[in-house]
């Protein structure tokens, strides 16, 4: 009985993904000179992957928008930008809210493409609140984007909040811990918009967050359907490797290694997709290197049913 229900969740999220790959052109494939199909290339080599530290990329929905965090050798996190003009891609540069107060990284542009999120270190405008990495967002107008600002309550009670992202409905998940948590032992938390407002923060169940150290960068489908996010396992392949975990009804599945195409012996991590639901994007290197990786998103899922078939 899993297993028929495991399947048809796999047969359901790959006619998903087949529906959007036949709806929409990406411009993607022009940062790259060949386009991945079930083995991982590196995303937009000497573009958007350099000799620098990149990882976390966003997209806005028409994906004439991209920003991502890079780290240059003994540099602070910054997130970079490109547009999309007259049929090619801008060079990558600061986004227009980078700050000299701290840093930024881990964007996130929400599925409705009228919220752009972040993390920072930048002090809040309560000075009374202590340093943190907190939760900044810009909002979609008529004139581009607006000037940052912190969320507020309840999201501000936490010290850290990494890597958040956001559903279809508003609902937000993202990493972080209980005070006195060690970061290894931080996990996935989510918070769920009602009537218009996030009234609490709450801890994800057993099912998404009981195996593994640094569990963490949790990118949430559009309709919940799954979640990708990474952790470090006994039973994995090295480092943190990318897992799956889908739900159903409510539910949550436990997270499935997506695999030897996927993770290797160095880390994988900051997992999201494409918003025409077409490439899997993710990190891979070591402690001071690593790109932007880019892969087949249905041929991942084909190899990865077969196996837990």
């Amino acid at each position: 009985m899993k297993y028929i229900k495991t399947l048809l969740i796999f047969t359901h999220l790959l006619a998903f993904i087949t529906s959007c790959q036949e709806s929409k052109k990406s411009n993607l494939t022009l940062l790259s000179n060949q386009i991945p199909t079930d083995t991982p290339l590196v995303f937009g080599e000497d573009i958007i992957s350099t000799d620098s530290y990149e990882f976390a990329i966003t997209f806005t929905p028409d994906m004439d928008e991209i920003y991502f965090t890079r780290r240059k050798p003994e540099k602070d996190n910054e997130i970079y930008t490109m547009k999309f003009v007259d049929g090619k891609w801008s060079s990558p540069e600061s986004a227009f809210f980078t700050t000299t107060e701290g840093w930024d990284f881990e964007p996130h542009i929400n599925p409705k493409g009228d919220k752009l999120y972040f993390g920072s270190i930048r002090p809040l405008n309560d000075t009374l609140k202590p340093p943190g990495l907190y939760q900044w967002y810009s909002k979609k107008n008529a004139n581009g984007w607006s000037t940052p600002v912190p969320l507020g309550k309840p999201f501000v009670d936490k010290s850290v909040i990494m890597y958040l992202t956001s559903s279809e409905n508003g609902n937000l998940y993202f990493t972080t811990g209980e005070k006195g948590d060690a970061p290894e032992d931080w996990v996935i938390y989510n918070s769920v918009k009602e009537d218009g407002q996030y009234k609490s923060i709450n801890r994800m169940g057993s099912e998404i967050n009981s195996t593994g150290k640094w569990i963490a960068h949790s990118y949430i489908a559009p309709d919940e359907s799954y979640m990708i996010y990474d952790f470090k396992s006994d039973f994995g392949f090295g480092e943190s490797d990318l897992y799956i975990s889908f739900n159903k009804n409510g539910t949550w599945t436990k997270p499935y290694n997506m695999g030897s195409k996927i993770n290797t012996d160095q880390t994988e991590m900051a997992a999201s997709v494409s918003p025409d639901g077409k490439y899997l994007f993710f990190h891979r290197g070591g402690d001071d290197y690593g790109d932007i990786y880019w892969v087949d998103f249905k041929s991942i899922m084909q190899n990865l049913l077969k196996k837990i078939r």
